[in-house]
């Protein structure tokens, strides 16, 4: 199976292009791009005020203010520091990239910055692995809508952190494919010790959703990771996060992909059942007649 990057390859390829250029002694040209990226996530890099030194990297995220709730503004400014400037109108967050002052270590910048929607992510997963290693049990459930009719649940408890993804699928076959690969998913897990259990459910909230607002219907599945302090620990949570927040587009991912096959070898197989019954057809005896002398004559009963 194929895990997703992390990072947007765009954000990433478009500023690694620039610096080089500006490196190189290439005349810096303005720049002016827009790139979507999963849960209707935007990024737009352009420069500031038209100075073609000084690249703008702006991200819009319909769910940061339930984010900022959860430090979201303060893991911001420890990741990225004076990079933060005066956010973009209409984005939520907005770094700087002065072409005049490259650091030394700007490839680990780029890829910093192609990393901010993981990072904004990560504020919510951050404070809950804090409040599972304190102790504090206590704490209201985080609930983020990452898309407008999906949800992501965050409870910590004193030995575990627990973790609710709730997706939609579009389509009834994607149902039946989502319950095949969580299956599949869970007889894998059971191999590693170290794994987290994962638990699916179709149609009804589990039990940490009974008597909320969680959504009961049809095309609704909801899977729920419990995380161990294992997994939550300071040497073993970045990574945690960064496959954590990215489940939701692995499980939709391999979903479209299994699709995309099974209708692959229905076409080959149709394919090869035309051509059978294409070496199968009976020839078609000619009616034409011809006389001794060589001319053709069709015979009519």
């Amino acid at each position: 199976m194929i895990l997703l990057e992390i990072n947007n390859r765009v954000v990433e390829e478009t500023l690694t292009l620039k610096i080089k250029n500006a490196q190189a002694g290439v005349k810096n040209e303005s720049i002016d791009v827009t790139v979507a990226d999963f849960d209707g996530v935007l990024y737009h890099i352009s420069n500031v005020n038209g100075d073609k030194t000084k690249i703008r990297v702006s991200i819009s995220l319909k769910f940061y203010k339930e984010l900022q709730e959860y430090g979201a503004d303060e893991l911001l400014k420890r990741e990225y520091g004076s990079l933060l400037m005066t956010p973009e109108d209409f984005y939520n967050v907005s770094l700087l990239i002065d072409l005049e002052n490259i650091p030394e270590n700007w490839q680990e910048v780029v890829k910093k910055v192609s990393m901010l929607k993981r990072n904004c992510f990560a504020s919510v997963f951050e404070k809950y692995f804090d409040f599972q290693e304190q102790g504090d049990d206590g704490q209201k459930r985080a609930v983020i809508h990452y898309r407008n009719d999906e949800t992501l649940y965050v409870e910590a408890k004193s030995d575990r952190v627990t973790v609710v993804f709730s997706t939609r699928f579009r389509d009834d076959d994607d149902v039946i494919i989502g319950k095949v690969f969580m299956q599949e998913l869970k007889e894998g897990l059971r191999a590693s010790h170290t794994a987290p259990p994962v638990l699916f459910s179709h149609r009804e909230p589990p039990r940490e959703l009974q008597n909320t607002d969680a959504v009961v219907d049809n095309n609704v599945g909801y899977v729920t990771f419990v995380l161990f302090p294992r997994h939550t620990a300071r040497n073993t949570r970045d990574n945690t996060i960064n496959l954590i927040h990215m489940f939701r587009h692995y499980l939709h991912y391999h979903i479209k992909c299994s699709k995309a096959y099974i209708h692959s070898r229905m076409r080959a197989k149709t394919s090869e059942f035309l051509k059978v019954l294409n070496r199968a057809r009976p020839e078609n005896k000619s009616t034409d007649k011809k006389t001794i002398t060589g001319r053709t004559f069709i015979r009519r009963d």
